[in-house]
């Protein structure tokens, strides 16, 4: 197996496994989820360039579920039409879309995360709004949750995206309901596995529910908070909630780590794909890893030692939008280019 391989997951096919993560552009400047030109640019360019999968930046599921006001959205019809000829150009140069849906909880109403910014929450005067977590949360909030996520995965379909992806990583709502750290409920939302598990499960469900049952769903988990504490998430926990989520329909898992709280975490070359190896290794589940991949060489490695099945491109593809036509050269691979630059092929 190697990043050039084809892939059909329920019904759809993927011409290759070098797949573009979801990354926060901040560039909507209404301040009102709509995507804009800076996105058909920005996504067009990659599916020009040959990632297989896109999965677009965390798509807000409510206004308040924004990480920050520059954020996207999909929520109503406006965010419908904005997306579908985004969605529909990346198609036609072969590439297939995936949209992340997120609720940042605690993490929302945050200043953009661009230079010249300030760091921080954004204060109602300027356009913030009061935030969630699950501690303050009604058991009434806490149910509409899921209806949120579901009402977003059929705006999803509606605008024409092949796949959706639940965003349960890097410290926002249903990462902070999974983690002891940051659930300190004592209803059935927290507390035990089981309680920090439910509201997942139940997104989860919604989700599946609502989406054709030839579109993949895809969840992006943080696999351990990196805190050596016993009441913390981790990648035993990880593995386990991993074999609920097979029963109930998820067909990839995106592994990431971290973003909940400040820790101390090894960033070095393979830091995150080890622990999405070991989960893949335990579970079987399809297997997407993050995290300082850069070179050609070493993406393919992990699919040739069969411990990912897909690697997710990330700065690097920020660099380099054609990351796969160079790795496609640099790994003596064929590979389809765009017509209009075939003057630039290596000879």
């Amino acid at each position: 197996m190697n990043i050039f391989a084809p892939v059909t997951i329920r019904d759809l096919e993927i011409k290759n496994r070098i797949w573009l993560p979801p990354m926060c552009q901040y560039q909507v400047t209404t301040e009102d989820g709509v995507p804009n030109n800076w996105h058909l640019t920005h996504y067009g360019a990659r599916a020009v360039g040959g990632f297989g999968l896109i999965i677009v930046e965390a798509s807000a599921v409510a206004p308040e579920g924004r990480i920050s006001p520059r954020d996207t959205g999909l929520w109503s019809a406006k965010h419908i039409l904005a997306w579908h000829p985004i969605v529909s150009f990346a198609q036609a140069q072969g590439a297939k879309m995936a949209v992340q849906l997120a609720h940042a909880g605690r993490k929302a109403s945050t200043y953009p995360g661009l230079p010249g910014f300030s760091r921080g929450t954004v204060p109602p005067a300027e356009g913030g709004w009061e935030t969630i977590e699950p501690g303050s949360m009604t058991h009434a909030e806490v149910l509409q949750i899921p209806s949120q996520f579901a009402e977003s995965a059929r705006c999803a379909v509606a605008a024409g995206f092949d796949a959706v992806e639940i965003h349960a990583a890097h410290g926002y709502l249903l990462h902070q309901f999974l983690s002891p750290l940051s659930n300190t409920r004592i209803d059935d939302y927290g507390g035990t596995f089981a309680g920090r598990t439910r509201l997942i499960l139940e997104v989860v469900d919604a989700v599946r529910d609502t989406i054709p049952e030839g579109m993949p769903l895809i969840v992006r988990v943080s696999a351990t908070d990196w805190v050596d504490e016993q009441a913390s998430w981790d990648v035993a926990q990880t593995i386990e909630l991993t074999r609920l989520l097979q029963e109930r329909g998820v067909d990839v898992l995106s592994v990431s780590s971290g973003g909940l709280v400040p820790a101390d975490i090894p960033v070095a070359p393979n830091y995150q794909t080890d622990l999405a190896a070991e989960i893949r290794r335990e579970t079987g589940i399809f297997t997407a890893g993050v995290g300082l991949i850069t070179e050609p060489a070493q993406a393919n490695g992990y699919l040739e030692r069969e411990e990912l099945d897909a690697v997710l491109i990330g700065r690097a593809a920020l660099r380099d939008p054609h990351w796969p036509w160079r790795a496609a050269h640099e790994l003596g691979a064929e590979f389809d280019v765009a017509a209009s630059y075939a003057r630039a092929t290596w000879s």
